[in-house]
């Protein structure tokens, strides 16, 4: 009796209200051990039937950022009650290169599914969206082969990566780039573990691939939504460009948003990129605009 009264302590302490105090938010649930940033917050959905959820992966040149920034396109949809949100903390570069943001990043996916019952999440509704260094591991996430280990003894290791669509904004997608355009962020050289400034000729042949998840598109790959400004100077726009071809060369469906002007602030999901990511998103969960409402709705940023 002890353990479900504490339970339920413990449950009635991570129900939060947000917006208009009925949603209800669960933080900072560990989905692995290996370093304490290794953390989700799930905006549970209010429906019936299993929610759609969108995994949001923040950005911040895989160094910085937070899970707290989710943007309004999901905190609207949360908010009207058909959307769960899950909002993923993952290894900054600081403790861990490449592969250890990608690994996290599935395994939180992973985590999803295997509490998707608990949760009241679809397990096969899930989609996947981020900004900048999120944009990048949204990107990853839809095209990688499937993380799912049938013979592991952790029930979660043997649930499914895949993600149903993906809505990258203004994510780095070929680091082959950095050897043909100029590349300021040093992040783009910390997630390979180098030195900024190391000359692209220096890196890793397979390292460069491993890290790009344009090399990764394949026939078997999810719909997606690319958002980028064509006047970024943090993530050129070949970025985007390099990865539609990769996409539209495996035969997968694939739009690329261009905001026209767009700088790299377009990462923020914010303006006519969120909005089209909003209209996306909706068709892909088969989810209409409600009608206007007199009542109070989330400010837009």
């Amino acid at each position: 009796m002890r353990k479900v009264v504490a339970s339920a302590l413990v449950w009635s302490m991570l129900l939060v209200g947000w917006a208009h105090g009925e949603e209800q938010v669960l933080r900072d649930i560990a989905y692995d051990d290996q370093h304490e940033s290794q953390k989700l917050d799930v905006y549970l959905a209010d429906t019936q039937e299993p929610a759609p959820v969108m995994v949001f992966i923040h950005g911040g040149g895989w160094e910085a950022g937070s899970k707290a920034d989710v943007p309004y396109f999901l905190r609207k949809a949360n908010n009207e009650g058909w959307l769960a949100v899950v909002s993923v903390e993952y290894r900054f570069t600081n403790v861990a290169v490449h592969p250890a943001q990608v690994d996290d990043c599935a395994r939180a996916i992973q985590y999803v599914r295997q509490h998707a019952e608990e949760w009241n999440i679809a397990p096969h509704r899930i989609g996947v969206t981020g900004g900048s260094a999120g944009g990048h591991l949204t990107a990853y996430m839809a095209l990688q082969d499937d993380e799912a280990n049938p013979d592991s003894d952790d029930p979660v290791a043997r649930q499914s990566s895949r993600v149903a669509f993906a809505i990258p904004f203004a994510g780095p997608t070929d680091w082959g780039l950095l050897s043909k355009i100029e590349h300021t962020h040093p992040g783009y050289f910390r997630l390979l573990g180098v030195a900024p400034g190391t000359p692209a000729d220096q890196l890793e042949a397979e390292r460069v691939k491993d890290v790009s998840p344009a090399s990764f598109a394949s026939d078997d790959d999810p719909p997606m939504l690319i958002v980028h400004g064509d006047a970024d100077k943090i993530v050129p726009f070949e970025h985007a460009a390099v990865l539609e071809a990769a996409l539209e060369k495996a035969e997968v469906e694939v739009e690329l948003y261009v905001v026209k002007g767009g700088s790299h602030g377009v990462a923020g999901a914010g303006g006519e990129g969120g909005e089209r990511a909003e209209a996306y998103m909706r068709e892909k969960f088969g989810h209409a605009e409600p009608a206007p409402s007199k009542e109070a709705e989330v400010a837009q940023p």
